[in-house]
């Protein structure tokens, strides 16, 4: 079963008066959800909800880095103040608070906890490929 709530402010105001994350993190976290998804569970549309874990959602947002900005991935997501997994569960959460988003009742900020170390995820050989989605 998953949590559903009805936008309470928008995601502008959200994020402007929480302060940590810019809009810029949130897009790209917003788009990661849906490669992630589509990772998962495939292109299919209109079949109910398809829920990822947040250990599944750092990996796409991971992947989705690496195919957008290749070995300046680390210091695109720093410098949105992006810096452990652990972020990336606070703007999704954020928006779950505010009803931007829906949970499953298990889901909670600690599954993004350490699900890898951004140094040793985005440092390595990195093919940058367009976009075409």
């Amino acid at each position: 079963m998953s949590t559903f709530r009805k936008p309470t402010k928008s995601i502008e105001d959200i994020f402007h008066e929480d302060g940590r994350y810019p809009l810029g993190a949130v897009q790209f976290v917003r788009e990661g959800l849906n490669h992630a998804v589509a990772m998962i569970h495939g292109a299919r549309e209109g079949e109910g909800p398809r829920h990822v874990s947040g250990a599944q959602l750092c990996q796409g947002l991971r992947e989705l880095a690496c195919k957008r900005w290749g070995f300046l991935a680390k210091s695109v997501l720093n410098r949105w103040n992006l810096h452990t997994t652990r972020d990336f569960g606070e703007v999704i959460f954020l928006l779950v608070e505010h009803g931007w988003m829906q949970k499953q009742l298990q889901d909670c900020v600690e599954d993004f906890d350490d699900v890898y170390d951004f140094s040793e995820a985005f440092e390595g050989d990195f093919e940058i490929t367009p976009d075409n989605s």
